[in-house]
């Protein structure tokens, strides 16, 4: 009974001292990380067949934000969050050589996005940092334009490349929400213990061509008038529309370069906000609470 009482006392501890070794080693981490409430600010855009420029102010729109922020340490943190920006473009304002198709589209972004980030220092320790994040995204967009009217007309269920349509059997339909990879980059300044502030770029790459509505060639004028009625004939090619211009163009002429996908992109501020102070805290494997390390 002896041996058997000692034998359980020995299992028992040995378990129990596994759990105080990783408890130990653990410990240091959980009271380092910390939750934080994002807020984003700034300008949304995108690059297409409508805006050739990878990056530009030009035709940008508001954009703004909502996200949550937790540190696993001092440098990787993973990030989740909601944004809404607008993206726009016009071929009055594209290259010359393409102005006179005098297209157009917009379309509201919604997205949400779950990322990693790293900040290459430690804003314990130093108040500003370089950082980097990269992730995957869902978004939402509905591109449309208006016509000589002024009325707003919604595009994909125009099929102006022929989406859809039997004589186009190639041409599928797209679909309005889809995946996205984000990522971007940075610099973050840390105000106060729990605030930081942040400049940041985040591009989207798209795995479609028609965030613009635009893609690749011409349809048959006819098959398009018969299948989709005259408002997406209308609305396929404007060039007609302005003094000069010339008429629809022949089935198979390029429109579009589809073997360029578009994306867009978010930059603006953010401000992180810590809902909690144990970040300023650290405790070594004894349990005792240090006070922060004096700043750079």
């Amino acid at each position: 009974m002896q041996e058997e009482f000692l034998l359980r006392a020995l299992i028992f501890n040995s378990s129990h001292m596994k759990k105080i070794f990783f408890l130990a080693f653990l410990l240091p981490g959980i009271a380092k990380a910390q939750w934080h409430v994002n807020l984003f600010g700034g300008i949304s855009n995108y690059s297409g067949d409508l805006q050739s420029k990878m990056f530009t102010t030009d035709q940008s729109n508001g954009a703004f934000g909502l996200g949550v922020q937790y540190d696993l340490t001092g440098h990787f943190s993973v990030l989740s969050g909601i944004n809404y920006g607008k993206v726009a473009a016009a071929d009055k304002f594209n290259k010359p050589d393409l102005q006179q198709r005098n297209l157009s589209f917009q379309s509201q972004i919604f997205e949400w996005n779950l990322m990693a980030e790293y900040n290459l220092f430690d804003l314990s320790e130093r108040r500003f940092t370089p950082y980097a994040f990269a992730g995957i995204a869902v978004y939402h967009f509905d591109p449309f334009a208006f016509d000589t009217l002024g009325n707003k007309v919604f595009l994909k269920p125009l099929s102006t490349e022929g989406e859809g349509l039997a004589q186009y059997p190639n041409n599928k339909p797209y679909s309005l929400t889809q995946f996205a990879i984000p990522f971007g980059a940075g610099i973050k300044l840390r105000v106060t213990d729990n605030v930081t502030l942040a400049y940041e770029i985040g591009f989207r790459k798209l795995f479609t061509d028609y965030l613009d509505d635009v893609s690749s060639r011409y349809v048959d004028q006819t098959i398009l008038l018969n299948a989709k009625g005259p408002e997406a004939v209308e609305m396929a090619y404007r060039g007609n529309e302005i003094k000069g211009g010339a008429a629809y163009p022949v089935a198979g002429t390029i429109r579009g370069h589809s073997q360029y996908k578009d994306w867009y992109y978010f930059s603006g501020i953010r401000v992180s906000i810590g809902i909690n102070t144990l970040n300023n805290r650290k405790v070594d494997r004894k349990g005792v609470i240090d006070c922060p390390k004096k700043v750079i």
